[in-house]
């Protein structure tokens, strides 16, 4: 989804006989250029997301971008994302391509393996905490959130039960933030004026 211009929307998820359900959320800013642009909406079936398998057992869905060959079936998006669903089998090392105009990072959400080259979390605390002075994690174990620094690729080695995680990459977009609530824009004042329509209804144009 493509909020741009203002788009109200309502999710109705189903989750399993208990209501139990997993998913993810990722919020790409838009550059200024386009913070008011129409909005849209993509609906992309589980099948029309390609999958790929190594031959080391190691298996990518390629959600958004393009990856070994195959194209995602999300399009469209600003930041020019690599949206990827990659399992790697226990014991395995795999190493996938990164581009290197991006910004990438690793959102572990079942098993645990090793990453190369991944930033240290707790290396530079802001301030003095208790959590800063544990040893950082050996793995990256479920729920972890892995940020790399630049380069072409990613290794990963596979824990004991393999390891599935997100690989999300994206071009940044080199432009001041402002952020309040659902908004995201550049400066303050064009913060307020948002608001402003916001209160005034005239910046929504379209509803889902």
């Amino acid at each position: 989804m493509t909020a741009g211009s203002g788009i109200v929307h309502q999710e109705m998820p189903k989750g399993d006989q208990a209501g139990r359900m997993h998913g993810f959320q990722l919020w790409a800013n838009l550059p200024a250029a386009l913070k008011m642009t129409a909005p849209r909406y993509q609906e992309v079936k589980a099948g029309d997301i390609p999958e790929i398998t190594d031959d080391d057992g190691t298996r990518v869905r390629v959600v958004c971008g393009k990856f070994w060959g195959a194209v995602g079936p999300v399009d469209g998006i600003a930041a020019d994302p690599i949206y990827l669903d990659v399992s790697v089998p226990a014991g395995r090392r795999k190493k996938l391509p990164v581009e290197t105009t991006h910004h990438s990072f690793a959102y572990v959400f079942s098993g645990a393996g090793k990453f190369c080259n991944a930033s240290g979390p707790l290396d530079v605390p802001t301030e003095s905490v208790g959590w800063a002075d544990t040893k950082p994690p050996a793995e990256a174990g479920n729920r972890s959130l892995v940020l790399f620094d630049r380069g072409d690729e990613v290794e990963v080695h596979g824990g004991e039960d393999g390891i599935r995680f997100l690989l999300c990459s994206g071009k940044p977009l080199q432009e001041p933030v402002a952020w309040y609530g659902p908004i995201v824009m550049n400066t303050q004042t064009q913060l307020r004026e948002a608001f402003e329509e916001l209160e005034k209804g005239t910046f929504l144009r379209e509803k889902s």
